[in-house]
């Protein structure tokens, strides 16, 4: 939907993902602000955007093998896991450059998640959650019964650098992940915009109609979950340079769940859905890192059980608040309101 009096001529213009001037202004505005947040805001609220930035890449991966091919995965967070180890032993153990061991990182969790996705051929829905289960328990196993990874110790990866310039601050490490977040965003975009998305989204609403229709279901089936663990794995670099320090206790079961349910409160099939699902969860958590303390200050008889598990209960309730009240998420509920803004004063 278009405002009133804008008009597309041309086949270029009406795919155009930036139509109007107001997009490219509010375009640029946004880029400008994030080029200068460092230099506004305090570290601590660097550090939480940083990891919302990762968050969001590997939510984008997650959205895109379920959102858009609807596979179900639980596995993602032990991509991540590979991603990570695979940065840090290439740079630690051979000395290869960050540069170089960012996109490798993100091919070596691309090509476990073929292995962890080949089920996807045969079995579907509750059987696939629980065989992406399992390759996630393998996976951190195997990663804990490495010599090479450290075991239940981890490794710590060095910080990136351009020449003798290090990437060792939060501030710093900001522009890296953010102009990967970027990157990834625009090319997730156009992604589910080409051949290869459409196909995904005709597996998701039907895979026998879309064999039918010719869709080669084994190709793309894998080719998601390769994409979308490929994600997991630039997520995981990132994460392991900018912490400097990994173990297999920063990879568990409850993080697959989290981006889960980023997907559903964000909305599932929608990149924007996934910035919504991210942000929400993780101002969620920023609230209850400081609502926790002051609720067993105030109300001492419940004790300090209550109030440290109350990140897991608040996230549960939420999502049940999302699933009965807005199944299709964040992002249905802003395409509403832009719709209704569209046509004001005539009712939609």
């Amino acid at each position: 939907m278009r405002p009133c009096g804008v008009f597309d001529k041309t086949y270029e213009k009406d795919i155009a993902i930036v139509r109007t001037w107001q997009h490219w202004t509010i375009l640029v505005i946004t880029l400008l602000f994030l080029f200068f947040l460092p230099l506004i805001f305090s570290h601590h609220l660097v550090s939480v955007v940083n990891q919302i930035f990762i968050n969001v890449i590997v939510v984008l991966g997650l959205q895109i093998v379920m959102g858009y091919c609807g596979q179900i995965s639980f596995g993602q967070p032990a991509f991540v896991a590979v991603g990570a180890y695979t940065s840090a032993i290439l740079t630690t153990k051979f000395g290869f450059s960050f540069w170089l061991a960012l996109p490798i990182s993100g091919i070596m969790a691309g090509i476990v998640g073929i292995i962890g996705g080949a089920p996807s051929l045969r079995i579907k829905g509750f059987y696939l959650a629980m065989s992406t289960i399992a390759t996630f328990f393998v996976a951190i196993w195997v990663i804990v019964h490495l010599k090479i990874t450290g075991g239940n110790t981890g490794i710590t990866p060095p910080s990136p650098q351009i020449g003798s310039f290090a990437f060792d601050s939060d501030e710093r490490m900001y522009y890296i992940i953010m102009l990967v977040v970027l990157g990834m965003t625009y090319f997730a975009r156009n992604l589910m915009r080409s051949r290869v998305g459409r196909a995904f989204v005709a597996i998701r609403d039907n895979d026998l109609a879309a064999e039918v229709m010719g869709v080669n279901l084994y190709y793309y089936k894998l080719l998601a979950f390769f994409i979308s663990c490929f994600y997991a794995g630039i997520a995981g670099s990132l994460m392991g340079h900018w912490y400097m320090a990994i173990s297999p206790e920063q990879f568990s079961l409850i993080h697959a769940l989290i981006y889960v349910g980023a997907i559903i409160i964000g909305g599932m099939g929608s990149i924007p859905g996934v910035f919504f699902g991210v942000i929400f969860l993780q101002l969620l958590d920023e609230l209850v890192l400081f609502g926790g303390p002051k609720l067993a200050e105030t109300f001492p008889w419940i004790g300090s059980a209550p109030a440290a598990s109350l990140g897991v209960t608040a996230f549960g309730l939420v999502l049940i608040v999302f699933l009965i009240f807005e199944p299709r998420g964040l992002a249905h509920s802003w395409e509403t309101f832009k719709a209704s803004y569209r046509l004001y004063p005539f009712k939609s």
